[in-house]
């Protein structure tokens, strides 16, 4: 079956121009995965700041194009999309930014991010219906529409903000929604009540979720599979219960030592990495200055990603005797969603 949408060997560089000394920066390097029309799923895209995570997700929009390798959807490349096919693809998916105050225009009322695509797109066929579509799709994410529409930005909070735009992502229908960093920007105890209501557009109406994120606790929480990104490559990815509970990179393991818990026996940082990340390696393995592990083959070699388990890869030397994954497309080894597991 044709994937709902799929990355082929997407690779970015950024450069500094003709005559600029600044060497090329890959900020993608090779990433293929696709996510399935038969099987909505929440797939989160993990790593630290400068690893990729928002080029990916332009890329994924359409905003940018790749410097290798294409995007498709339903099989067919975005980069030839034009009128209403392009139109559709923007319709079906539809983005959540990290800070719901620039996706406002302070001088309009909430309602007009509301109205607007709504009428772009043609929700409904009277104001009636689409006054009545907008009303359910602020009730789908706890919103009252008496409490939230007629008013300006200033005067809602940074969460209820944030629910207006889930709601507006949800009235268009869309088949996926690619939220980047939603929940960074406000305060922890509305980040339940924000994933809780991507969560439920998932199991609820079967939209397929890109959650990026550099929080691994929200990942875990919500995810079926994540991907780790280091400096624009694959790390490690697979199902979110594999890799998060037993981290085969040391890079992930990394990630992972760094969230904070409550046991005053553990001490916190105890895997320590060591070197500089940006030391001007070239050929060998990108985490190789910074991994505790490092092996004479990662500073002169790039590592393939290696199927370790059923549902996990990992991009690592140590583990060179397990096979190398087929055309490199991760989603082979994605769990299926598993609600009740996740309950």
């Amino acid at each position: 079956m044709t994937a709902l949408l799929e990355l082929r060997g997407v690779t970015k560089v950024f450069s500094g121009g003709f005559f600029s000394r600044v060497p090329p920066l890959y900020a993608l390097e090779d990433v293929s995965f696709s996510i399935p029309e038969d099987r909505p799923s929440i797939t989160a895209i993990a790593g630290e700041s400068g690893s990729g995570k928002t080029t990916l997700a332009r890329i994924l929009l359409g905003i940018l194009s790749p410097t290798q390798g294409e995007v498709l959807y339903r099989g067919k490349p975005v980069s030839q999309m034009a009128g209403a096919e392009r139109k559709q693809f923007r319709r079906e998916i539809q983005p959540i930014f990290q800070d719901p105050f620039e996706s406002y225009n302070p001088f309009y009322k909430v309602d007009h991010v509301l109205t607007t695509p709504a009428r772009n797109f043609k929700i409904g066929r009277n104001r009636a219906e689409v006054n009545s579509k907008i009303e359910e799709a602020l009730h789908a994410v706890g919103l009252q529409p008496e409490e939230t529409l007629g008013r300006f930005p200033h005067q809602l909070s940074g969460g209820q903000r944030q629910r207006v735009m889930v709601a507006r992502a949800l009235l268009l229908r869309p088949r996926i929604i690619l939220a980047d960093e939603p929940v960074s920007m406000v305060d922890a105890s509305l980040r339940a009540t924000i994933l809780d209501s991507v969560y439920t557009l998932n199991r609820q109406h079967g939209i397929s979720v890109v959650y990026i994120t550099h929080d691994l606790t929200t990942a875990y929480q919500i995810s079926d599979n994540i991907i780790v990104l280091y400096r624009g490559s694959v790390t490690e990815a697979g199902s979110v219960e594999t890799v998060i509970k037993k981290p085969q990179h040391p890079y992930t393991q990394l990630l992972v030592q760094s969230i904070p818990l409550p046991d005053p026996e553990k001490l916190w940082g105890e895997l320590a990495a060591r070197g500089d990340e940006h030391d001007g390696t070239i050929g060998g393995c990108k985490f190789a200055s910074r991994c505790p592990h490092v092996l004479d083959i990662c500073r002169s070699s790039r590592p393939v990603l290696y199927q370790i388990e059923q549902h996990r890869v990992a991009s690592c030397f140590r583990y060179r005797d397990s096979p190398a994954l087929a055309e490199g497309d991760i989603t082979t080894v994605f769990a299926s969603p598993a609600v009740e597991a996740r309950a």
